[in-house]
């Protein structure tokens, strides 16, 4: 049996997952991905014989990156500068949930980055995934929300694999600050998407060419790029993140 969700103060926690490809490739195909999909590490941004290791073409990244000082006044302006995300429909050009679960983050990017983007044509019909767009994607952002807050299905897959990994997870009430994951897709519009229940809705990051895939050197530039880039700026410390890339094979 999965382990039990937590309530604190009435609100529902998952727990914690680690960024890695053994937990993901376990939940992946019980969310209804198919198995002819892998997660792979990516060790490096720029090392092409890292690179190389990884299959492509790239459908989706994964990351956890650390909300550090910079990275966080950076989100606060821009996310302020925002109004709240409205979209849905058939004309949405991606689909986007509003985080409303304590620590389920790792599970709503591995939704987000399934559903979205060329991994949605790997998704199992009738699976848990399939369902979620579909019965998803008519819903207003509160509703959409809601939805997946009460999803038994979604919660005892993210369960089932909570205790993988190395690391032990903090507990409901200690907190999960030290990072935020992030899926990057490339919509079906050819443009960059980061995707982060935590933030105001979908993000566009730029266009990228028809070669171009989420580890070609523009994506990267635009994505985990301009957050290194940062705080670099900023005068900050090397920034540690964990990052793993979805491709087939």
């Amino acid at each position: 049996m999965p382990i039990p969700v937590e309530y604190v103060n009435g609100k529902k926690y998952f727990t914690v997952l680690e960024n890695n490809p053994e937990v993901m490739n376990a939940l992946a195909p019980k969310l209804g991905l198919s198995p002819r999909l892998k997660f792979h590490d990516v060790y490096s941004l720029t090392e092409r014989s890292l690179l190389a290791m990884i299959p492509r073409p790239c459908l989706a990244l994964l990351v956890i990156i650390p909300r550090t000082p910079a990275w966080y006044a950076e989100r606060k302006a821009e996310d302020d500068a925002k109004p709240e995300y409205t979209g849905f429909g058939a004309d949405e050009p991606v689909v986007w949930f509003k985080q409303t679960i304590g620590h389920a983050c790792g599970s709503y990017g591995l939704t987000h980055l399934a559903i979205n983007g060329p991994a949605r044509h790997f998704v199992e019909p009738g699976s848990i995934l399939a369902r979620i767009r579909e019965e998803a994607l008519p819903l207003k952002i509160e509703e959409r929300a809601q939805y997946l807050y009460d999803n038994k299905e979604f919660e005892e897959a993210h369960q089932s694999v909570a205790e993988m990994g190395d690391t032990v997870a903090p507990d409901a009430e200690g907190g999960n600050e030290a990072g935020h994951f992030i899926a990057f897709i490339k919509g079906d519009d050819g443009k960059l998407w980061e995707l982060e229940g935590s933030r105001k809705g979908p993000i566009e990051r730029g266009q990228l060419a028809d070669d171009e895939d989420v580890l070609s050197e523009k994506a990267l530039a635009l994505g985990i790029g301009r957050i290194i880039e940062l705080e670099k700026a900023s005068g900050g410390g090397e920034l540690r993140f964990s990052c793993i890339a979805l491709a087939e094979g």
